[in-house]
């Protein structure tokens, strides 16, 4: 299946021409490219995790030991993941020896409010930019509120979000080209660069000279404290946070770094890092309640990207469930999703995933330990805490 990159939201849209499938999958609002020929077998996996019913129609997979192939949205029991290979049509899945699911029938068309959730995505696609709303309702014929109320249950974006994705998608096709910034944002439809800057360069996650040289060569500073919860390393680029880490071994820290972003060039900070390792370090004392505040270069897919958006929305001194993450996403069976998106932050603290626990309330696993999970919550709860009344 052949695909074109677009740059929001990680999910695929299937074009309506029936001779040819076009996959066009929507990225995050940072630096990351994927399509299908990539086989990026692990996003895939990932919609499969969150039953996203946004897939439906993009892939199937199919489960060796049980000889069945499914839907991304099939309700039934998901399987090990060593079990499951993925099909672009369900023609090759049958082809490979599998038999469709009972349940979710991968043979049959899409239900109706899917197709005219994709009709909109058409008429998006062709524009290349944001539609207003009343256009988008008569084309349709659903009324406006009805109109973005299904769209966004459906994909978990509005139109007006997903036609800012394909404004960004032709910012950076024409920086891809080469053309020069200027150029390209007036072709993208920006009335102005001052426009685009206003917050171009954060949904690129670095700044549109950088990405019109394929995002490679990214200048990244790290500085290793000392912290109340062991060696600390803060690394980032001129954008905000990329990676922060916290252990007993440097070199081992800086492997996890170097392993994140493989391309990048990586080098000790010098001042540049200073207030932001400030803010960290207080906080880790106590003396801050959060630093969800601190800015962040992330590279992120969308489901993850959204969230960590949530995961900053909890307050400090307070822990959520996974399955309670899940439903504030709109998706209560995404339960194993999010724990996986919590699993592979690359800047905790900033965005708190030590806040999320077990149904029972217990601690989950922590990338840097359940001991400095533990520390934290109670750090945080001490902080939140209004200050004692005098004695009288």
């Amino acid at each position: 299946m052949k695909g074109s990159a677009c740059p929001a939201f990680d999910f695929i849209i299937p074009n309506f021409d029936r001779k040819k499938r076009v996959a066009s999958w929507l990225q995050n609002e940072y630096h990351v490219d994927m399509a299908i020929e990539t086989h990026d077998e692990e996003t895939l996996w990932q919609a499969v995790m969150a039953r996203d019913a946004a897939r439906d129609g993009t892939f199937v997979f199919a489960v060796r030991s049980t000889g069945v192939y499914c839907r991304p949205s099939c309700p039934s029991r998901r399987p090990r993941r060593d079990q499951v290979c993925f099909f672009a049509t369900p023609a090759e899945a049958r082809a490979a020896g599998f038999r469709p699911c009972k349940r979710c029938a991968p043979d049959d068309p899409l239900p109706p409010p899917q197709m005219w959730v994709l009709k909109v995505c058409r008429l998006l696609e062709e524009a290349g930019r944001p539609l207003p709303l009343s256009d988008l309702s008569r084309a349709v014929g659903i009324s406006p509120s009805h109109l973005t109320r299904g769209f966004k249950s459906a994909l978990g974006v509005t139109p007006r979000q997903y036609g800012e994705a394909l404004r960004r998608q032709v910012l950076r096709q024409e920086l891809r080209a080469g053309n020069s910034v200027t150029a390209a944002v007036y072709a993208a439809g920006y009335g102005s660069p001052a426009r685009m800057y206003a917050g171009g360069a954060v949904t690129l996650g670095t700044t549109p000279h950088h990405y019109r040289m394929g995002g490679k060569g990214m200048d990244i500073t790290y500085t290793l404290v000392d912290s109340p919860l062991g060696r600390l390393l803060v690394a980032g680029t001129s954008q905000g946070i990329c990676f922060l880490s916290m252990g007993d071994e440097d070199g081992v820290m800086l492997e996890v770094l170097r392993q994140e972003y493989p391309q990048a060039q990586i080098r000790p900070a010098g001042e540049e890092m200073r207030a932001w390792v400030s803010e960290v370090l207080a906080y880790l004392r106590g003396e801050l309640p959060d630093v969800s505040h601190l800015p962040l270069d992330v590279q992120a897919t969308a489901f993850q990207l959204r969230v960590w958006e949530e995961l900053r929305r909890i307050p400090p001194g307070e822990t959520r469930t996974y399955a309670q993450v899940a439903e504030a996403l709109g998706n209560p069976k995404a339960v194993r999703a999010v724990a996986r998106a919590c699993a592979t932050n690359p800047v905790s603290l900033v965005t708190p995933c030590h806040r999320v626990v077990r149904g029972d309330g217990s601690l989950a696993g922590y990338r840097w330990g359940v001991s400095r999970k533990r520390r934290l919550l109670e750090q945080e709860k001490q902080t939140a805490r209004p200050a004692a009344e005098p004695e009288n």
